[in-house]
């Protein structure tokens, strides 16, 4: 397992678009999931204990987000050929039990985390409504444990100001996780 670091927001990069499948069975793009005043795109993963950390507390802050018109989803693309944990039945699962109110999807390819430039999961991109990023931070102050339930929301708290404001916070924390698992060649 190789933790690495998202680097720092390039303010105002437009979202990729994308089509990718979802664990209900649908397909999702931009379109799909981005809401009045914004849009929460996740690189995460099932196995990375990083993630693992913090799920519950993603969902807290997505449901939350959702009152704030911002929208979210959840891209998947490790290959899951040394990481059985991360397969599409297994996402099933995961997305069920831990009831994720967002789509759940897989970059099969691996075209869409490379487009956004994902690092790591997990990996945030927090843009506003008109789908400028601004936030490539961390969710909180979680490593590999959760962090006491008093710390400071950084993402929630980014993204209250984006659906305000339109602008994210100049200084930001990066996010930390395992390394992406790239396919071979």
């Amino acid at each position: 397992m190789v933790s690495l670091q998202t680097p720092i927001c390039d303010f105002g990069w437009n979202a990729v678009d994308f089509d990718l499948p979802g664990v209900d069975g649908k397909r999702y793009g931009i379109a799909d999931v981005r809401g009045e005043q914004g849009l929460l795109v996740m690189f995460i993963c099932n196995h990375c204990p990083y993630v693992k950390a913090v799920r519950e507390r993603i969902v807290r802050d997505c449901l939350e987000l959702q009152g704030q018109g911002i929208g979210s989803i959840a891209v998947m693309s490790n290959d899951p050929a040394d990481y059985p944990e991360d397969s599409f039945d297994n996402m099933r699962k995961v997305t069920q039990q831990f009831r994720y109110p967002f789509p759940h999807v897989w970059d099969e390819s691996q075209e869409v985390a490379k487009a956004y430039g994902a690092v790591c999961t997990p990996d945030f991109f927090g843009f506003n409504a008109a789908l400028e990023l601004q936030y490539r931070g961390r969710l909180d102050a979680s490593r590999k444990e959760t962090a006491p339930a008093d710390v400071r929301r950084d993402l929630f708290e980014a993204m209250l100001q984006v659906a305000r404001t339109g602008q994210g916070p100049l200084e930001q924390v990066p996010s930390i996780g395992c390394s992406i698992k790239w396919r071979a060649g």
